[in-house]
């Protein structure tokens, strides 16, 4: 394969070295996918220490749609450092900052006034959606779902759903937050209709909390951690309509599924939906941190002055590498080059369903895709242990992936937009040839048995 080149074991000598490094100087709570110690990375290529090459299909957690070190990011952020670095916008207010929340006003779903606040992280944009919810309905309470990842903060851990690694021993919890099921149409066959799932929100205002307590629902479009879960079209009209007739704010948290990775800028656009706030990161920055909340102009302004905040909110640098993104985005066609790259991948996927029963389900929104293994069809018992071996199989053979999914057993696909035909077409090589090779033990274990 001509974009990926393994020249030594892996991991390398070096890479081992930085490891026993690693374990002895940092906690075992930073965890890491893979073994290998990155070196340098351009566009959807990672070399690491020891001189191998390898296709990106991590894209560092979804941050770099846009590609590692793209080139207008990289000018932006130099000719930034030749003005200043850090100020503080709370301080000395700069323009930047203003550029970037004009710029997501105008990008977000609604004809209504907007307004925008940035900060440093996804975790940080979700705490703060809940505290301008909060100050905005006078209410205290939450609802979220089963299956959603929304952060590792206090509050933002209470909202996210899996127990192991990011919630057990951590408790207790915050508060006046109530969790309903998400539409997972895969995981409940017997009703996969909107109205089937919506009713679990109406059944929560019976059960769990009266709805005149509820400030805010926050849902992702398209589940993250979760397994790239995609529900219904029509779904999020409905949760959106029950929440209009009790007066809750409709936050969508688009942090994993906004700027091109659905192949428009946010994924609530595939769903017609126009969220009262709206929290995004990630690829935002094009690899720099920035996060940022927009939302109904009333709505963000009911906090007073100095209720929100943080000293390095809306870095300069991070403000340069947002536009220069955003602009990135805009003049390379980067909306369209998602879809193509999701159509392409969900043709290779569903040749591997038709071969291998391990492959339980496909699903895709433009370019944020997955496949869930499962290791009977019938009961779809999760293929979590399979999963964790083609994970492996991939970085052995030149391919950074990542896992996802409540039960560990899905890949998911967030490679950079940027990518080439040809190292996505190697890229999905190297993991048919796992999927071949776990159907291949599968089989062997059978014969054996």
């Amino acid at each position: 394969m001509a974009t990926i080149q393994i020249r030594t074991e892996i991991p390398g000598p070096r890479s081992r070295a930085l490891m026993a490094r690693r374990e002895a100087a940092i906690p075992r709570g930073p965890a890491s996918a893979t073994p290998i110690f990155a070196a340098r990375a351009d566009g959807a290529i990672i070399e690491d220490v020891d001189g191998n090459r390898y296709i990106d299909f991590a894209g560092g957690i979804g941050c770099l749609n846009i590609g590692h070190r793209s080139p207008r990011v990289i000018s932006a952020i130099q000719e930034q450092l030749e003005k200043h670095l850090h100020l503080c916008f709370a301080v000395t207010p700069y323009e930047s900052y203003v550029a970037v929340a004009e710029k997501l006003n105008s990008l977000a779903p609604g004809s209504f006034a907007k307004k925008t606040i940035l900060l440093n992280s996804g975790a940080e944009a979700i705490e703060n959606s809940i505290k301008i919810a909060r100050a905005y309905t006078k209410r205290p309470a939450v609802i979220c779902f089963e299956d959603a990842f929304h952060g590792r903060t206090l509050l933002t851990m209470s909202l996210t759903s899996k127990t192991h690694p990011y919630k057990a021993g951590f408790q207790p919890f915050a508060s006046d937050i109530y969790r309903i099921p998400f539409a997972y149409p895969y995981r409940h066959p017997s009703g996969t209709t909107s109205a089937d799932f919506a009713h679990h929100l109406e059944d929560a205002f019976k059960r769990s909390v009266a709805p005149e307590s509820v400030a805010a629902l926050i849902v992702e479009p398209v589940l993250g951690e979760g397994g790239f879960v995609i529900p219904p079209r029509d779904y999020f009209k409905l949760l959106q309509n029950i929440c209009r007739q009790h007066g809750i704010l409709f936050i969508a948290d688009e942090v994993q599924s906004g700027f091109a990775r659905t192949g428009k800028w946010f994924a609530c656009e595939h769903f017609g939906i126009e969220p009262d706030l709206l929290a995004m990161a990630k690829s935002l920055g094009g690899g720099m941190p920035i996060a940022a909340v927009t939302g109904r102009a009333e709505i963000m302004d009911a906090p007073g002055p100095g209720a929100l905040g943080g000293t390095y909110c809306g870095h300069p640098a991070s403000c340069a590498a947002a536009l220069a993104a955003i602009e990135t985005i805009e003049k390379d066609g980067l909306l369209a080059r998602s879809t193509a790259i999701g159509e392409y991948f969900e043709k290779r996927a569903r040749g591997w369903q038709k071969k291998w029963p391990l492959v339980g389900d496909v699903r895709r929104l433009g370019g944020m895709c997955a496949i869930e293994l499962v290791r009977n069809a019938q009961t779809r018992e999760p293929a979590d242990s399979e999963t964790k071996e083609i994970a492996k199989y991939c970085y052995e053979h030149g391919l950074i992936m990542i896992t996802a999914g409540t039960f560990n057993n899905v890949i998911r696909i967030l490679v950079p937009l940027v990518v080439t035909d040809e190292q996505l077409n190697d890229g999905l090589d190297v993991i048919e040839a796992a999927l071949a090779g776990a159907a291949e033990r599968k089989q062997a274990a059978l014969s054996h048995a």
